[in-house]
């Protein structure tokens, strides 16, 4: 109780004042999700007749062709900001020689959408080999079974040629493989494709969270990417470091992956790094407030809500989330 005379026992705090009304609130927030932040990732099956449901992530499915026309210009309208599209193919191989043929299914569903969406939005290609191929892995394996990093980088230039091909404005490179963006870059220029961007995943780390996400894309992995991803154990300064090689090779956007357990990387990026910064909610986390809310243990809008505050309040200028459109409705109505 305040003692101090002529002051009244309970004097209300300034910010308290800023917090009486949700007019107060909106006019006063130091952070802001807007839905052209965010990024939807889409997932189209080769050969499905209508959209499948992933089991592991209620309300995400993987799209027929139509599905995911529909779809995506749903989304757009509701005023989502970009769209990432990932491919699961009929077929592998050991090389993922489905990745950069342009009757592919991941190809095929660029040309589509560019079609159907022309420069409404910010169509994004994932430049990865994991869908692709028999053994999971993001590059070609070496007779031992490591990751041929350079077989790879081959591999990865032809596919962003095909992105490009196919209507990408972003390649999104997540292999991390050594070199990557410079190779991807340097393909692009030779094309004379200066148009397309490098959406670099950096840091990008072996992480647990990805779970539903091979479902989603009918992964065949065997073993792991430890040797490859980013060591979740390591701090700041191997991020930061990986973020300056990529982007001193060209990358025009970096992005953080996961987001909510490396908030702490994604705030140190974000203050350090030239290029936008981007940050993906990842399969695990969405699985995770989907099951929670399922079971009443959460209010799932306001949850969902206010873990993308916190991601961007983090330092991210856009967010890819499986949330995307329904997030870009609930702020289109707040």
């Amino acid at each position: 109780m305040n003692d101090l005379p002529g002051l009244p026992a309970f004097p209300v705090s300034r910010p308290r004042r800023l917090r009486r009304t949700a007019a107060l609130r909106r006019l006063t927030a130091a952070v802001a999700v807007r839905p052209q932040d965010l990024v939807l990732p889409m997932f189209l099956a080769e050969g499905a007749a209508e959209p499948r449901p992933i089991g592991s992530m209620p309300g995400v499915v993987q799209h027929s062709m139509d599905s995911l026309a529909k779809a995506a210009i749903a989304a757009v309208q509701a005023g989502v900001g970009g769209l990432m599209l990932y491919g699961v193919p009929l077929v592998k191989d050991a090389t993922g020689s489905g990745a950069d043929d342009p009757n592919g299914i991941l190809n095929a569903g660029l040309a589509r959408l560019k079609f159907e969406l022309g420069d409404a939005t910010v169509l994004m290609g994932d430049l990865c080999l994991d869908e692709f191929t028999d053994h999971g892995h993001c590059g070609v394996l070496s007779l031992d079974g490591s990751v041929d990093n350079d077989a790879t980088l081959q591999r990865y230039a032809s596919m962003a040629l095909a992105l490009a091909e196919a209507g990408a404005d972003l390649v999104g490179t997540s292999g991390m493989m050594d070199g990557q963006v410079g190779v991807v870059r340097r393909a692009l220029d030779e094309a004379n494709r200066y148009d397309v961007g490098v959406l670099a995943y950096v840091p990008k780390y072996a992480s647990s969270f990805y779970g539903p996400f091979r479902e989603a894309v009918d992964s065949s992995l065997i073993g792991d990417r430890l040797t490859y991803q980013q060591d979740p154990a390591r701090g700041v300064a191997e991020a930061l470091a990986e973020v300056a090689l990529d982007v001193a090779e060209g990358a025009d956007i970096v992005m953080v992956k996961p987001a909510l357990p490396y908030l702490d990387i994604l705030t140190a990026v974000a203050a350090d790094c030239p290029v936008p910064v981007a940050a993906y909610q990842v399969s695990g986390e969405y699985a995770m407030v989907e099951a929670a809310a399922e079971r009443g243990w959460i209010d799932r809008e306001r949850v969902l809500l206010e873990t993308l505050l916190s991601i961007r309040r983090a330092g991210a200028s856009m967010t890819l989330t499986y949330w995307a459109h329904e997030a870009a409705v609930l702020l289109g109505s707040a």
